[in-house]
């Protein structure tokens, strides 16, 4: 749904791709600017995940019927199953407005943090942009990996391949990890990767268990504004920061063997009928089907095990 400037006591303060971040109207000032992150006097934040879908740097049209809600379904799923991680999830709403009946199942209630400008991308296995530079060069984000790897070959190890997070508008760019030592300092740069390699680790084998692949994801992380712990915000493990595959479909090979649970529907569809030079097609309507139910599937998958 498109965003108001108020509803329910929350007034909108930013949109991102895919989220639409909303502030309680009581602790705003007048004197109050948005600069990326939530309002230094917000005692929360509701994160409102939209049925947009983006591909490529571009919000497309139309969006995924019921994507908010499964997004939302997927990554409370996440936090809960990480829950030795430190996260965002504010379960005290105590002293805020009550959550806007039409943002009910598809928002979560956050304590603001302090965004750190990385995403921490963890790749398992060789695909997507990796596999086109290892095509070219035998690296992925400038790592060497061995000779002979196909695409969605597993990596000998999981990679860290950090990026900078962009402005809205522009894209993101991968960075070393000396970079981000750089962005963020040596001790929260190490803290990063290794928080990242951790629960890329937890997360893969739960998924595991459930016939699942997680062949790649990005996590974004904060500093807690009372505590100064790193601590993991945004979404998590869902269908639009991560790779999932077929665990089964993948051991049996052929050309299915990738299909994942995610948008990668729409980006070959768009690789296929679009050169990038003018604003990207409408998506059809078998191709936003087909979408939602891989979303919709992969939530049965991991929740379920079937």
């Amino acid at each position: 749904m498109p965003v108001s400037e108020s509803l329910g006591g929350w007034t909108h303060v930013y949109s991102g791709k895919v989220r639409d971040l909303y502030v309680p109207t009581d602790s705003m000032t007048d004197d109050d600017s948005w600069t990326g992150d939530p309002f230094l006097t917000a005692p929360a934040v509701l994160v409102v995940a939209s049925d947009r879908v983006s591909a490529f740097d571009h919000v497309l049209e139309p969006g995924i019927p019921g994507k908010g809600e499964l997004l939302t379904e997927l990554s409370l799923w996440w936090f809960s199953q990480l829950s030795t991680v430190p996260n965002h999830l504010d379960h005290d709403a105590s002293g805020v407005p009550e959550i806007p009946a039409p943002f009910v199942g598809r928002s979560m209630l956050v304590r603001p943090l302090d965004m750190f400008p990385v995403e921490c991308v963890v790749r398992g296995y060789l695909t997507g942009s990796g596999w086109k530079e290892y095509r070219q060069s035998q690296t992925v984000c400038g790592i060497p990996l061995p000779a002979g790897l196909q695409d969605g070959d597993r990596l000998p190890e999981p990679l860290y391949t950090p990026a900078w997070k962009a402005p809205m508008g522009e894209h993101d760019e991968n960075i070393s990890y000396e970079r981000t030592v750089e962005l963020v300092g040596e001790v929260v740069a190490e803290q990063l990767r290794t928080l990242s390699l951790d629960i890329f680790a937890q997360a893969s084998a739960i998924a595991a268990a459930r016939g699942v692949i997680l062949a790649d994801t990005k996590f974004e992380f904060g500093a807690d504004r009372e505590t100064g712990i790193v601590t993991l915000g945004d979404e998590v493990l869902t269908s639009d920061s991560s790779r999932f595959w077929d665990a089964h479909a993948y051991a049996a090979g052929g050309p299915d063997r990738l299909a994942s649970f995610d948008k990668q529907i729409v980006r070959d569809w768009l690789s296929a009928n679009w050169d990038g030079d003018i604003e990207p097609p409408t998506l059809p309507s078998e191709i936003v089907e087909k979408t939602a139910g891989r979303y919709r599937e992969l939530i049965t998958r991991l929740t379920t095990g079937v």
